[in-house]
């Protein structure tokens, strides 16, 4: 059964225009294809990046926090108590009026004491600005690295100038060793992406992001498989140009230097504009919908790889959408924070005894032995 799968999977006349089998695509005459079997080194590459990250953030990423003054604010920590904790990891992190109450007489605390614990109990694991700083630094390494590397690749190759040329022979096209080295940095990348999302800042697009990743997986994978190697690196290199500024944009913030980065993120806003609203669906879409059918009829390889394409571009227009709302709040004045995490939902200003240490006197079971105000929260 599962070889019968296997067979169908691997269809020809699903991946390969027609008249064309995987046998067209064996290695000869000094041509190299590429290959499924090559995709594997991308998961021990994954962990490499994972294993190279950790030591960057540590040695490099840390120190520059550390040199732009990026510091954490000094957070309370909840008191403990099982009853609560149990609540809080087993049920949820926002209880309700009527849950507090139970949680009040199973607890012995009172309404106050109960909302002000699940208060300081989210404030611990909201991610620090320290390990926020570090991502970022992380991150807009790669993309600027890999984006000078995608230039490097493509400058100088006939399909970057004219977008005809990618469909030129295609599919017996012959592998470049550069194409095979930025196509295994780049998924290995996303491959690491992937599995540290549980463990990175979580954002309000955390669904969106983790569809992008797939979906990216799905395609550079794909064109690979089927020797889509030339418009697939047209794809990683686009989206590569704008990346890097969003992440120097975040660095900068978390530094709190404001207004550099109210100006590389709107410089980021117009470039994303440019490469992924205007050039991806006017370049890239119309080169892999319109071109290809000059050549072959459409296939089913040909469907799925342009609406992988559409995928990517409708998370392009809701991330676009995003953008350019903070890009408006960022001229008039009105952004106050990353609309798009989470995590600082919970940052109400009247709740600063949550954020810093208490100045009008000692802590005593998390609480002000001389300061008794409380706060409005959630």
């Amino acid at each position: 059964m599962l070889q019968t799968f296997y067979d169908y999977f691997w269809w020809h006349r699903l991946w390969l225009p027609i008249n064309l089998t995987w046998a067209d695509l064996e290695d000869k005459d000094d041509r190299v294809y590429a290959k499924a079997s090559d995709l594997y080194i991308t998961i021990p590459l994954a962990f490499v990046f994972l294993i190279v990250r950790y030591i960057f953030e540590i040695s490099v990423a840390g120190p520059l926090a550390n040199l732009l003054g990026v510091k954490d604010k000094v957070r309370l920590r909840a008191a403990p108590s099982p009853v609560l904790e149990k609540f809080y990891t087993c049920s949820s992190k926002l209880p309700r009026q009527i849950d507090l109450e139970n949680l009040s007489k199973a607890s012995r605390l009172t309404v106050r004491q109960v909302e002000r614990w699940f208060r300081r109990r989210r404030n611990q694991d909201r991610p620090s600005l320290q390990k926020k700083f570090r991502e970022a630094s992380w991150r807009f390494t790669f993309y600027l690295l890999a984006f000078i590397a995608g230039i490097a690749v493509l400058i100088d190759k006939p399909w970057f100038h004219d977008l005809h040329e990618v469909w030129n022979g295609f599919p017996k096209q012959t592998m470049l060793p550069s194409q095979y080295w930025y196509y295994m940095i780049e998924l290995g990348f996303y491959w690491s992406l992937l599995f540290r999302v549980a463990f990175d800042v979580k954002r309000k697009d955390f669904q969106e992001q983790i569809i992008h990743h797939v979906a990216t997986i799905v395609l550079i994978s794909f064109s690979w498989c089927a020797n889509y190697i030339r418009v697939g690196t047209l794809v990683m290199v686009l989206h590569d140009a704008s990346d890097y500024f969003l992440e120097s944009a975040k660095m900068f913030n978390y530094a709190g230097w404001k207004e550099t980065c109210n100006n590389i993120f709107i410089v980021f806003a117009l470039v994303f504009i440019v490469t992924r609203i205007i050039l991806f669906p006017f370049w890239i879409l119309h080169c892999t919908w319109v071109y290809p059918l000059e050549i072959y009829p459409p296939f089913f390889g040909y469907y799925f790889f342009n609406v992988m394409l559409w995928v990517l571009q409708c998370l392009h227009v809701f991330w676009a959408y995003l953008i350019l709302r903070m890009a408006h709040k960022f001229i008039t004045g009105k952004l106050e924070q990353d609309e798009r995490s989470d995590q600082d939902e919970t940052d109400i200003p009247d709740e600063e005894e949550e954020e810093e240490p208490t100045k009008n006197g000692t802590l005593s079971n998390g609480h002000s032995m001389q300061n008794n105000n409380h706060h409005k929260a959630d």
